[in-house]
């Protein structure tokens, strides 16, 4: 009896393993949340695939991950920090894949039976220099096991230059990648050129060397460009932390935006914008991408002008894409159900050959001359060093807004960006008023409460003020005023009195103190926990010292608006 119930025991024991493991890679065997299985074009789509093998043999399990990421392991107690700008110890840690939560809304979950099943293929562009080896290989590992095999045809890996030749061509060994090296230094555009002009694909997807796509990443943008040929599109940018790795979530009611002074920025859209929406899962109209990542149809992108080739290293470039896109007869869209996490760093890690400020200038110096006609000013008035700034020849793009009739910068605004506060006429100052890091802030009050600082944050609001020829310092319809000719009088919000001269004036003096001129006093923010006043003056007191971010000075009166 002893021999049939051992059996009998070993039968069951077999079958309650082979449920576990049933069940195992139901939930996904360790990878994505919510199941292994959607479907597009009236096709099931693994949501990742364990291996992957192209035509000549090479796989991902065949990929000797340990030996390429431990050749450059952090020694014991040295900087994991120095090398990469973010903890390499963590990145390393993680290897090259790992189970990320599913942010998408859940209505993207049940779009992929709209897929077209014509959806056309892609080459896939990574640009580097000197990454950590984990991450870019988790970049490229990621793009494997998360996308359709039949939906990318290559992955093409520009080296620019780094130090360990190793770094890219030992990566030749994963399915599908093909490893370019540049001669000498050429930044991220040129990098991205020579990418582009490789590339076979119909379509072309740039990607930044430190990204995770997530689930069904690469399938919502193809159809947002296979429905729009003239389409640049992006994916929701969800945040990896540079210090910890942990993935988290972005917000889906975000559009690209900017400030005067060229600075890239993250508008929340308005009521308005939230209101016309269809679905949160349909496509948002931006007016500026990042410019890291973003999927557009190749012959489009080489129609509307590629990349400005004359532009440095890295910075600026996404301002030129991104007016020449919409200024030329294109779209640029956030795509919802698209999220790729992307690791955000505090400083560059490499760099610049004439230096990261300088480089900025040129570039966006670049962009502003030939796309934003009369309305560089405002742009100049920001960064007054970038009129300076050398940007070599412009012909060549000059020419290429010409031959395709490209709109002018005023349409845009109007059209794109109707929500970027364009200065007045009257205006000789405008945008933030700052103190260091701190800004000038109504905190929401209204006429006759008390203002103060808030730490600056770039988005308007409750923080755009202008000094006007008048000297009055407004705030959309309001003005300071001050309550009382004493020091230690509080500065208010009061409603603006046309023609005025007497309770409001302001002085912006030489040494940055702004001048009360009934009272004599300086603004000051001594006491800003409980309100602004006004002090006797003294240029030396930092609590005195205010800075707008954009100075007009003669401008506003010298220059007439261009429109091409």
């Amino acid at each position: 009896m002893a021999g049939p119930r051992r059996m009998r025991l070993l039968i069951l024991l077999a079958a309650l393993i082979w449920i576990l493991v049933m069940l195992y890679g139901i939930m996904g065997g360790g990878s994505d949340s919510g199941g292994n299985s959607e479907s597009y074009g009236g096709k099931s789509h693994d949501l990742h695939h364990v291996d992957t093998t192209d035509q000549d043999g090479r796989s991902i399990a065949a990929f000797d991950i340990e030996s390429y990421i431990g050749a450059t392991r952090v020694e014991p107690g040295g900087d994991a920090y120095r090398a990469n700008a973010f903890n390499q110890l963590a990145s390393d840690k993680i290897g090259s894949f790992r189970s990320v939560p599913d942010t998408r809304h859940p209505l993207c979950r049940g779009k992929q039976s709209e897929y077209s099943h014509q959806l056309e293929p892609t080459s896939v562009i990574f640009t580097f220099h000197n990454e950590a080896r984990s991450a870019i290989l988790r970049s490229i590992v990621t793009v494997l096991r998360r996308s359709p095999p039949e939906l990318i045809k290559e992955i093409i890996l520009v080296d620019d230059f780094s130090d360990n030749l190793e770094d890219a061509t030992l990566l030749a060994g994963l399915p599908k990648v093909i490893v370019m090296r540049n001669p000498e230094r050429e930044g991220l555009i040129r990098s991205r050129l020579r990418g582009a002009a490789k590339a076979t694909a119909p379509i072309l997807t740039f990607l930044d060397s430190h990204v995770e796509p997530n689930t069904l990443w690469l399938e919502p943008l193809l159809q947002r460009v296979h429905e729009c040929h003239s389409c640049v599109v992006s994916p929701i940018i969800d945040v990896i932390s540079m210090d910890t790795f942990e993935y988290i979530g972005a917000s889906a009611d975000l559009q690209g935006g900017f400030d005067w002074s060229m600075r890239f920025k993250w508008d929340s859209l308005t009521q308005q914008q939230k209101a016309t929406r269809k679905s949160p899962v349909e496509p948002i109209s931006t007016p500026m991408i990042a410019g890291g990542l973003f999927a557009t149809n190749r012959a489009w992108f080489y129609k509307s002008g590629s990349y400005d080739s004359n532009m440095d290293i890295w910075g600026g470039e996404n301002f030129e894409i991104s007016f020449r896109t919409w200024q030329c007869g294109g779209r640029l869209e956030i795509i919802p159900c698209s999220r790729v996490g992307h690791v955000f760093r505090k400083r560059h890690p490499y760099s610049f050959p004439k230096g990261n400020a300088q480089t900025y200038m040129k570039n966006t110096r670049r962009a502003a001359e030939v796309w934003m006609d009369g309305y560089k000013k405002f742009y100049y008035a920001a960064r007054p060093g970038a009129r300076n700034t050398p940007v070599g020849s412009l012909r060549e793009r000059r020419l290429l807004r010409k031959t395709l009739s490209c709109k002018p910068f005023r349409w845009y605004l109007e059209n794109v960006y109707p929500s970027l506060e364009i200065p007045g006429a009257s205006d000789v100052s405008f945008g933030q008023l700052k103190q260091g890091q701190l800004c000038l802030d109504t905190l929401g009050h209204t006429a006759s409460q008390p203002i103060g600082l808030y730490q600056c944050h770039a988005a308007g609001g409750n923080q755009d003020f202008a000094l006007t020829k008048e000297h009055t310092v407004r705030h959309q319809d309001m003005c300071l005023a001050v309550n009382g000719n004493t020091a230690g009088s509080a500065v208010t919000l009061e409603g603006c009195q046309a023609g005025t001269r007497d309770t409001r004036p302001w002085l912006h003096r030489d040494d940055k103190t702004l001048q009360h001129q009934p009272s004599g006093l300086c603004m000051d923010s001594r006491n800003s926990q409980s309100a602004i006043t006004v002090e006797t003056c003294n240029g030396q007191s930092y609590s005195q010292r205010w800075e707008f971010s954009v100075n007009l000075g003669s401008d506003v009166d010298s220059e007439k608006e261009e429109e091409a």
